[in-house]
This record gives structure tokens, C-alpha cells and sequence, in this order.
């Protein structure tokens, strides 16, 4: 009693869609329904997985996978099927990738827990002026 295991084939198109026009795909997708609080964070040279991860709020677990699940709809009319999709299950929080971009659906509290754009961007921002170098204090 054997039984055949399921092989599920990612593929990019040939050529693949450029990087901007992948994002325009995601904020459409992300607008379309309606998510909260969509940041874009250029990752390049921060990571080798992706060049950019795009931050959505959904208000309820299902507003979550709903927008997870448009992004994916939206990708696929690129012709761009995604590497993985994980967390739809429990829809806190659900991650789409589409290899350049890596998509991040989260509930506001489960955003504010793990606080992602924080971690992403340390270093961007310039030192806050604390008054020493010119003699202020």
C-alpha cells in the first residue's frame, strides 16, 4: 500500500515581472481590501532572501487571510506563483512569498509584538540629535 507523494511546482515566468511592477501588484492587492498601515521596506543589502517586504494591518483574522489571499490573486495575474504562503491557518499573521518580495499580513496587536519595521530598519535613520554636539544640553 503505497501512495504517490504530491509534488507542488513553483515556477517564475520567463522573463519574470520586474521588481516595481511586482510591488505595484502587491499594493493593489493589499488597497483593494482595504489593509491598514501598508509600509514598504527596501531590504537590499540587508538580506539575500528578498529585496523588499511589504507590511500590512488586517483588522480580524479574516480581513488577514482574505488580504493574503488577494495578494496572491493579484500575483498570479502577473503570472507569478508564490514560493509559500505561511500562517493561513490561524491568519494572526500570514506571510506570502513572491521571491523579490516577501509579504507580511498581520494583526495590529501580533505587528506591534514583533515589530518588524523596527527590526528591518535599524541603522536607516540618521542618530537623534541629543543636544551634546553643539552644547545644548
Amino acid at each position: 500500500m503505497s501512495s504517490q507523494a504530491h509534488v507542488i511546482k513553483t515556477r517564475l515566468p520567463s522573463p519574470p515581472p520586474s521588481v516595481p511592477d511586482l510591488l505595484a501588484s502587491v499594493h493593489a492587492a493589499v488597497g483593494e481590501l482595504k489593509a491598514k498601515e501598508v509600509i514598504e521596506i527596501d531590504v537590499r543589502g540587508k538580506s539575500s532572501v528578498a529585496d523588499f517586504l511589504v507590511i500590512a494591518s488586517g483588522t480580524s483574522t479574516r480581513h488577514v487571510k482574505s488580504i493574503a489571499d488577494e495578494v496572491v490573486k493579484f500575483a498570479k495575474k502577473l503570472d507569478v506563483m508564490p514560493l509559500g504562503v505561511e500562517g493561513e491557518r490561524e491568519a494572526e499573521w500570514v506571510l506570502v512569498d513572491l521571491g523579490d518580495v516577501i509579504v507580511h499580513v498581520m494583526l495590529p496587536r501580533v505587528r506591534e509584538f514583533y515589530a518588524l519595521e523596527r527590526l528591518w530598519t535599524v541603522g536607516d535613520q540618521p542618530p537623534e540629535d541629543d543636544g551634546e554636539a553643539d552644547g545644548r544640553r
